[in-house]
């Protein structure tokens, strides 16, 4: 039985400018199934955001354009669908939690305002009843005296307890899918863990699928079922939690999982990967990860490689490691 969500099929996503076309999202393809959590990891400017962004419809066109591809929710394909459907999409069926809540937030509307906007808009709800279901999704986030929050600003709460507010207003609806794109970034490690026990909790509680973002391969260890490693608009692997984390096969992978602190490299210098991402209007030819990598070979320098098969849906783009 297929219980695949949200299936992802070749984006590309690319922005025009006056010279140049930057080629954020280049030929993506992944797939959510209901109640999964899944990961799409890389560093910043690998095109993660963009892709959620074009999931929900919010890609600025201008000077963002849609080249190709598909993304089918619930057997629709959402590039199909003109912005009044898309109202109906968002916030109902899928919700996003933003990277930085205090700029995500509207200063000069209470909390309770914005939890209760997604409620209003897509439900006909008494003030009564509206105000009780705000209580309740503060409760279910851990914030303490629910109450007395709904009359408070963005600026009078924590970084932690806007967090849980960015969740709760993405929760009012009971969405299908919640996108979370660095929800813990500015976070310190102790409420960090919490935001993330607080996402497994309601998943579980609610059967809902998420699909987080993040460079931290430290949190998609303990959230993740399935990852895509995404770098330069491409994935460059996928698999499930224990394939990625136990077998990389992709040499960026590799050099992700190198660059972790773990407690047995106390004392010894990081690794990390040379070089940076390249811009999306300057990619090099053949391989993107090649200028970055010391298992390059020529071919590798000139033709763009295709996914090679591990078994059991680990994926890689990388012919020269599977060749090893």
């Amino acid at each position: 039985m297929n219980n695949t969500l949200l299936s992802v099929q070749d984006l590309k996503v690319y922005f025009r400018g006056r010279d140049k076309t930057a080629r954020a999202v280049d030929g993506v393809s992944f797939d959510i199934r209901s109640g999964e959590t899944v990961c799409l990891v890389g560093e910043s400017g690998c095109g993660k955001t963009v892709s959620a962004l074009t999931i929900l419809g919010l890609i600025p066109t201008p000077p963002g354009e849609i080249v190709a591809g598909k993304i089918i929710f619930k057997g629709k394909n959402l590039l199909d669908l003109d912005e009044a459907d898309m109202q109906k999409i968002r916030g109902k069926h899928i919700a996003m939690v933003f990277q930085e809540p205090l700029t995500s937030l509207n200063p000069v509307f209470t909390i309770g305002d914005q939890i209760g906007e997604a409620i209003m808009i897509h439900e006909q709800v008494e003030p009564g009843e509206l105000r009780k279901r705000c209580i309740q999704l503060l409760k279910d986030t851990g914030i303490p005296s629910p109450e007395q929050r709904l009359k408070d600003y963005p600026h009078q709460l924590s970084g932690g307890q806007r967090q849980r507010v960015m969740i709760a207003m993405a929760l009012a609806c009971n969405p299908d899918l919640i996108i979370a794109d660095e929800p813990t970034t500015a976070l310190d490690v102790t409420v960090q863990a919490q935001i993330l026990n607080l996402m497994k909790f309601i998943q579980q509680k609610s059967s809902m699928s998420i699909l987080y973002i993040t460079h931290d391969l430290g949190v998609v260890a303990n959230i993740a079922d399935r990852v895509y490693v995404m770098y330069a608009g491409v994935i460059a692997e996928q698999g499930n939690t224990s394939q990625i984390f136990r077998t990389p096969r992709h040499p960026y992978t590799q050099g992700l999982l190198a660059s972790l602190p773990v407690r047995s490299k106390r004392g010894k210098r990081l690794h990390s990967i040379p070089g940076a991402v390249p811009n999306p209007a300057y990619k090099p030819p053949g391989c993107p990860f090649h200028p970055r990598c010391a298992f390059a070979v020529e071919t590798c320098r000139t033709q763009f490689p295709e996914m090679c098969n591990h078994g059991d849906g680990h994926l890689s783009r990388c012919p020269v490691i599977r060749d090893l």
